[in-house]
């Protein structure tokens, strides 16, 4: 039996028509010196590459 990894199931969204989204880093603290552009947009979830997402899924096997 596979052991599915919990890092990659915290910080990724698996779609059901199989896209893995994630969202930008460096929210967490510090904001302020951020520009208001990065802060509105790295809370967006943004589409992993075909490459990433195959490890990724891989990692997750019963998502």
């Amino acid at each position: 039996m596979l052991k599915t990894n919990k890092s990659v199931l915290k910080r990724f969204k698996f779609t059901k028509t199989g896209k893995v989204m994630f969202r930008k880093p460096g929210l967490d603290h510090f904001r302020a010196k951020k520009s208001g552009k990065f802060r509105r947009n790295a809370g967006k979830w943004f589409e992993l590459k075909d490459a990433y997402a195959k490890k990724l899924k891989q990692m997750v096997p019963y998502n």
